[in-house]
């Protein structure tokens, strides 16, 4: 589409537009290319959201997390517009998402703070959370007809967590939870998760708890009813995108056909402590 192709060209043109990288620095060209994309950009933006905005998000991202200024910007742009579709504001002390270097490309990533946020500005939602189980919690559960779960948390934890849970009740009364070993959630990231087959630092080894708590949220709302809105933010999180276009949910996610080598940077404190 026209946005992205006006991105290409951009990218393509910056130095017979006069702008050397010898001339500028990184976040100076970064700042350069946004303001030329401007118009562009703000045709794929959520109304609420406007360039100028955008632009003060990306400075603030890039300061924090100093290695995006190295990343392809066509994947750091993109990664951005997802996150401004989302209404979301990533790389702040809000926690609820993050554009995390992979290599020489930009994934947005969601915590479980910002998809907890999103199911709840659905609508559809009285209550949703997730929460870890101590060895010497009081804690049990049922499955079947008749679902139950009873969790009274020891006033001191005792050693590692040994499960994770999400539930979710619906404001017309329904609900629903899932509750995963700390085995089963092993499994999951050493099957789905690049950082973790490659032995990467990464949330999976910062923030353990926290990636846990987003996994068996993901899992639990894979039965929850479901806005389109909805289901495109849990589609978006941890996705490479190269392009731009005024719904990011139709752009292919890059990580479904490259293969990166490089390991990725997790370099903020933020990140480390909420991605």
């Amino acid at each position: 589409m026209a946005t992205n192709d006006s991105l290409k060209n951009e990218l393509a043109n910056k130095q017979q537009q006069g702008v050397a990288k010898k001339q500028l620095s990184p976040e100076q060209m970064l700042n350069h290319t946004l303001k030329v994309m401007s118009p562009e950009i703000q045709r794929a933006l959520p109304k609420h959201m406007d360039a100028d905005r955008m632009a003060r998000i990306a400075l603030t991202a890039v300061r924090t997390t100093p290695k995006l200024l190295e990343c392809d910007q066509k994947s750091f742009l993109a990664a951005l517009m997802q996150s401004a579709q989302l209404g979301i504001e990533p790389n702040t002390g809000l926690g609820q998402a993050y554009l995390i270097p992979y290599g020489n490309q930009v994934q947005f990533q969601l915590s479980y703070k910002g998809l907890i946020d999103l199911a709840t500005r659905s609508g559809q939602f009285k209550a949703i959370y997730a929460h870890e189980v101590y060895p010497n919690d009081e804690f049990n559960f049922q499955y079947g007809l008749n679902k139950d779960l009873v969790h009274v948390p020891a006033p001191d934890p005792d050693g590692e967590p040994i499960g994770y849970y999400a539930v979710y009740h619906l404001k017309n009364g329904g609900y629903d939870f899932v509750y995963w070993t700390r085995e089963r959630v092993d499994q999951h990231a050493k099957k789905f998760s690049m950082a973790v087959q490659k032995g990467w630092t990464s949330p999976w080894k910062t923030n353990y708890d926290a990636m846990a708590k987003k996994t068996v949220l993901k899992e639990v709302l894979k039965y929850a009813p479901k806005s389109i809105e909805l289901q495109k933010s849990v589609e978006a999180d941890s996705t490479i995108k190269t392009e731009i276009n005024e719904d990011m949910s139709n752009v292919i996610d890059a990580t479904d056909y490259t293969v990166f080598d490089d390991q990725p940077e997790i370099s903020s404190a933020e990140e480390v402590k909420e991605s």
